[in-house]
């Protein structure tokens, strides 16, 4: 089993372009373990952990509700931001400038075969790295991701989730808000959920800005931790 993971930090990217990549990642990925098993070979698949950052845009999952954007082209272009249907689980997304995006491409046979379980793990990673900024974050039991004062009527959500998964190879991932312009969640039911906020780790701390490096690595941290990985920081620049 291989637990080295490549971590790259794509910085500012369009969310195209992004998936472009990932699927291009992912492929290569499968197609080792494909020939693995066809030629009886052996062969190492790599793991990846992709950051970015995108413009606005806005993403529907295959099993997500078109109705869940409540706004149309025109407004799309007037408030500078794009819409793709796409791949994931989970239902509508929002993506933008000061918000971390993790994509991690892992061959979970070099982990564990669980989806459960690697989803908890995310949710886990996210929730460790809140609690060392004093937040007490938690899961909303039959809601993925994570969010704060769950039960309660002030409930809100500051981390999305959705994956893939093909031969036990993810993709796509996490966004946490750090910095983000939650005006952009105005225009959509966050996650098909109706009637629950959505918040930013800034707003939480009441801060202008919180560093997104030093999130990062904290998330880097937990995420090592939780899947006995190695992770290769040296790649950990924006490319």
């Amino acid at each position: 089993m291989n637990k080295s993971v490549d971590i790259q930090d794509l910085g500012l990217k369009d969310y195209k372009e992004t998936w472009d990549y990932q699927e291009r990642l992912f492929k290569e990925i499968i197609d080792i373990k494909i020939r693995n098993r066809r030629e009886e070979l052996s062969l190492k698949t790599p793991n990846y952990f992709l950051f970015v950052e995108h413009p606005h845009v806005y993403t529907l999952g295959k099993s997500g509700d078109f109705d869940n954007l409540l706004i149309d082209e025109n407004k799309l272009a007037e408030i500078d931001a794009t819409f793709y249907k796409i791949n994931r689980g989970g239902d509508i997304t929002y993506h933008g400038p000061g918000q971390i995006v993790g994509y991690p491409i892992l061959d979970l046979e070099n982990f564990f075969t669980d989806i459960h379980k690697y989803l908890r793990f995310l949710e886990e990673m996210v929730i460790l790295t809140l609690a060392e900024y004093g937040l007490k974050a938690e899961r909303s039991k039959g809601e993925t991701g994570v969010w704060l004062d769950v039960g309660t009527p002030f409930a809100r959500k500051i981390c999305a989730m959705g994956v893939r998964a093909s031969r036990w190879v993810t993709m796509h991932g996490f966004a946490l808000n750090v910095n983000a312009n939650l005006g952009y969640f105005d225009h959509m039911i966050p996650c098909g959920i109706k009637g629950k906020a959505v918040t930013s780790l800034n707003v939480e701390l009441g801060k202008t800005e919180v560093s997104m490096e030093e999130v990062k690595e904290k998330l880097l941290k937990h995420f090592s931790a939780l899947f006995e990985a190695k992770v290769k920081r040296e790649t950990l620049a924006k490319s």
